[in-house]
């Protein structure tokens, strides 16, 4: 049996294609990380220090709101070590996505109180 040069070719094309995927599998993440705050339940703890710091303050800018988000005894700054103001943002846009009669941090204030 002899073999042309293209079918020898395609053979150790997928041959080290084969064995590029199974090594580069190994590097991926295939866990989930102890300190993995992107989980919907990580997501729904910061939402609720959110609500929560909202309801107790007055007349907050998102930076105040950040600040006082960091400094809240509920806050875990082990788990949470990547949130920042990007975040808080992302926060916010979603929770005003979802309820669309708000469009600031003192509306969120204003029915929470409600």
């Amino acid at each position: 049996m002899q073999l042309d040069t293209q079918t020898l070719m395609m053979i150790f094309f997928v041959l080290f294609l084969i064995i590029s995927i199974w090594k580069i599998s190994a590097f991926l993440p295939n866990k989930v990380l102890a300190d993995d705050d992107t989980t919907e339940a990580s997501h729904a703890e910061l939402l609720r220090i959110m609500l929560k710091v909202i309801k107790k303050s007055e007349n907050l800018s998102e930076k105040k709101l950040f600040e006082l988000m960091r400094e809240d005894d509920e806050f875990d700054k082990k788990h949470f070590w990547r949130f920042n103001q990007n975040r808080l943002k992302h926060l916010l846009n979603q929770y005003y996505l979802e309820n669309t009669s708000l469009n600031s941090i003192e509306d969120i204030r204003k029915n929470s109180k409600a």
